[in-house]
């Protein structure tokens, strides 16, 4: 890998980890558009340290009084009542299903889910499941469903099951194409959270499965010397620059705006995928040679 290709991987990581379009089918398509070899699960792993290296600095009052809470209720059971306390326990919940799916299907997520005929069956299927949600949170919001603006879920309505249910959403992100946000904010939507509250909690709950799976992928990685380290150290760290501005950015979008835009250009850019490879001008496996 060049340090050219790394630039614009890095910078396609950034922009498209937060935003419901999917990252790991940008970095696989951007590969693939330009002749480049697929930059592979590994490399899409250690740079979204660099995204979550955002996250963990944007939330970072969030995160160290959850963590605070969290730490005392393991020790104090009158702290486990704790809003804080409990996110923390939630978030530990929430991390299962792609925990144990991660593991159980490593083999495929570096191997068919990369083709690109799921890629984008999944941009496209993912975008529709994702507008059918917006429009469903615009109504609750103007108090036209069976659900008032007053009724709308903060993160202190969250339960365990709301979190296991985040949890399988967040999991469906394992495919290409998916997107972890975009699954995870729908899925909050769909049981009548707040859009501020889904992003939060999508985002918080993105944290110990991203760096796991990061730390995961670097420890093959360094045992296995197939990544070219400067590089892909190089892209991680442009992914946390850019990732930072764009979650700011985001988490002020979302409070005023729908997500049709995001929806509209899944649809489009899986339309035009599926045209290419079926009419030949593109290998469903273009670019596969890397890892």
């Amino acid at each position: 890998m060049s340090w050219f290709e790394s630039l614009i991987l890095g910078l396609v990581q950034g922009l498209t980890e937060f935003l419901p379009v999917s990252s790991s089918a940008h970095l696989r398509l951007t590969a693939a558009f330009s002749g480049w070899e697929d930059p592979g699960a590994a490399f899409t792993a250690i740079t979204q340290i660099g995204t979550e290296a955002a996250v963990l600095i944007y939330f970072r009052k969030d995160i160290a009084r959850i963590l605070s809470a969290w730490t005392r209720s393991l020790t104090n059971k009158e702290m486990r009542r704790n809003p804080d306390a409990r996110m923390g326990w939630l978030v530990i919940v929430g991390s299962l299903p792609i925990g144990i799916l991660g593991l159980t299907l490593k083999d495929q997520i570096e191997g068919p889910f990369r083709d690109l005929r799921l890629t984008a069956t999944m941009l496209i299927g993912m975008g529709i499941v994702l507008g059918v949600a917006d429009r469903l949170a615009a109504r609750d919001e103007q108090g036209g469903r069976h659900r008032s603006p007053k009724q709308l879920k903060s993160l202190d309505n969250l339960t365990v099951k709301d979190g296991l249910v985040y949890g399988f959403c967040q999991a469906l992100a394992l495919i290409p194409g998916v997107s972890r946000s975009g699954a995870t904010i729908s899925g909050g939507l769909f049981m009548g959270y707040r859009r501020e509250a889904a992003a939060r909690y999508s985002f918080l709950l993105a944290i110990p499965a991203v760096l796991a799976s990061g730390l995961f992928e670097l420890k093959d990685a360094t045992e296995g010397g197939h990544v070219t380290w400067g590089p892909t150290i190089f892209a991680t760290v442009v992914a946390f620059a850019v990732g930072y501005a764009v979650i700011a950015w985001f988490m002020k979008f979302i409070t005023t705006k729908s997500f049709m835009p995001f929806v509209w250009y899944r649809i489009a850019l899986g339309v035009v995928i599926l045209v290419l490879v079926a009419t030949g001008a593109l290998s469903p496996h273009a670019a596969e040679s890397a890892s």
